[in-house]
């Protein structure tokens, strides 16, 4: 393939996101989720089986957490939705048709901003469109062993959110990124494990790509746009079920790589749904894509529309967590952190946690460098870069409580009593021991004189200020230079 090929062409991307809720109870029925700590087949009912006369009835809190999903994403609620009957023949799916929503979704119209790399590579922050999030129930699992399908209904009947982006995407690492906060966001919620090795997050991206025009002006003015329905590719191709944001890459860059490869030939690729070989890094053809009107979508008949009024909203609003983004943009402003050190630190939602018990118990609210503590009164620029340094790089480790924190963060932050004639000793020692290094250190090789310190600090048993180990060995070194080269009168 010519390396200049891809300049042709702009991808086209649009997501769609399942996140399976972890309620205690199945979407329409009683059943006990957790399929993955259960006997195949052993959480199932009428309801979930879809056998005659079962009726569904919704699950509020899987409404509710639904709701907080789309509030975190920027997205309209909307006052009334209903269920609606997908129709479709599948194995894994008893009724032959799924409960979700089609023309009146819970959550509409929202956005997600992100700093992202452009072509130069540098930041730019991007907003990306979600077209929708709505509610339905899971389907069956198929395990293939050998030549047999083998089907678990567990799953079927747990309720699965899906967020439905719009094309926005133009690269796999935009992508990449956008997949990484959402599960952010997602775990933040505490509405879903979003564990991906266990299918509870499963990525699904539309790809195709657009003819880039001759004129340079057309593509500068279009590139800025988002991309409307006439300026579609007139197909796109589905990739099923990916469970890590390295695979939806390698997804995605195999098939720019695929398409682009059809379009030189003057063909248009197939509308159809692949699935991905994460050991061979392709995809392969599975079925061809279906059409809205395939579905044969109906009001399902045995659950009523709902309706939301304002005060149970702002209830639910109430609920939702300080979210990472907005997080990080506190700790930069805050607390003085380094904006990578921040972004660690909110990507855990525990971890933020745990970072800000240690700081509000140490430090007075609103102050820095100044401590609560009366044994910490210690003198350190930005106290709170201090904590988090010792967080990332794990030097005390956040399983200890707040008070134990702060013990340790005493011993590390309060100079150490160095015995300096048992130091003498040592160093001169150290220095005999080891004279190819010190030569290395004479001769230039400043880095020689970190592993004579951490040598010292061995035999001190780290009984000693590494900085005053550091003065006394250059100071020594120096010292049998001189005498080495004594000066002639």
């Amino acid at each position: 393939m010519p390396t200049n090929m891809n300049n042709k062409y702009k991808p086209v991307i649009g997501l769609e996101i399942h996140v399976e809720l972890k309620t205690k109870s199945g979407m329409f029925c009683q059943c006990k989720v957790g399929q993955f700590q259960a006997k195949p087949n052993s959480h199932v009912c009428p309801v979930c089986l879809g056998l005659p006369g079962a009726l569904p009835v919704p699950n509020k809190k899987a409404i509710e957490w639904t709701i907080k999903i789309g509030q975190a994403l920027n997205c309209h609620i909307n006052r009334q939705t209903k269920f609606d009957r997908k129709h479709y023949s599948y194995p894994d799916l008893p009724k032959g048709y799924q409960i979700s929503q089609y023309d009146e979704p819970i959550a509409i119209k929202g956005s997600l901003k992100l700093k992202v790399k452009d072509e130069k590579l540098k930041i730019i922050e991007k907003k990306f469109r979600i077209h929708r999030v709505h509610l339905e129930e899971d389907t069956g699992k198929l395990i293939h062993k050998g030549n047999e399908t083998l089907i678990d209904f567990n799953r079927s009947g747990t309720p699965l959110v899906e967020i439905v982006t719009e094309p926005d995407f133009h690269s796999s690492d935009d992508v990449k990124t956008f997949l990484e906060e959402l599960h952010t966001i997602i775990r933040y919620l505490d509405v879903s494990d979003a564990e991906m090795e266990k299918g509870s997050m499963r990525l699904e991206p539309n790809i195709s790509l657009q003819k880039i025009p001759n004129s340079k002006l057309q593509v500068t003015n279009k590139s800025k746009l988002p991309i409307t329905n006439e300026q579609l590719p007139k197909y796109k191709v589905e990739v099923k079920n990916i469970n890590s944001f390295k695979f939806v890459k390698k997804a995605i860059d195999y098939e720019i790589k695929r398409q682009t490869v059809i379009l030189e030939k003057g063909e248009t690729p197939k509308q159809e749904t692949r699935g991905f070989d994460s050991n061979k890094g392709i995809t392969f053809s599975q079925r061809s894509k279906e059409e809205a009107q395939d579905y044969r979508y109906f009001p399902e008949p045995d659950i009523p529309p709902l309706e939301f009024d304002e005060q149970y909203l702002k209830d639910i609003y109430k609920q939702i967590p300080e979210l990472p983004q907005a997080k990080f943009e506190r700790y930069v402003k805050d607390f003085s952190l380094k904006e990578g050190d921040a972004f660690i630190i909110t990507r855990d939602r525990k971890l933020s946690e745990y970072f800000e018990s240690v700081n509000s118990k140490l430090l007075p609210a609103g102050r820095q460098g100044k401590t609560q503590s009366s044994k910490l009164q210690l003198k350190t620029q930005n106290f709170p870069q201090f904590i988090a340094n010792l967080i990332i790089n794990k030097k005390i480790s956040i399983l200890l409580s707040v008070d134990e924190f702060e013990k340790k963060a005493v011993e590390l932050l309060v100079p150490k009593e160095t015995d300096e004639k048992l130091l003498d000793v040592t160093i001169i020692r150290i220095i005999e021991a080891n004279k190819k290094v010190v030569d290395d250190y004479k001769s230039g090789k400043q880095n020689a004189i970190m592993f004579l310190v951490g040598q010292v600090m061995r035999e001190m048993k780290s009984k000693a200020d590494a900085q005053i180990v550091i003065e006394m060995l250059k100071s020594k070194i120096q010292s049998l230079n001189v005498k080495s080269n004594p000066k002639t009168k």
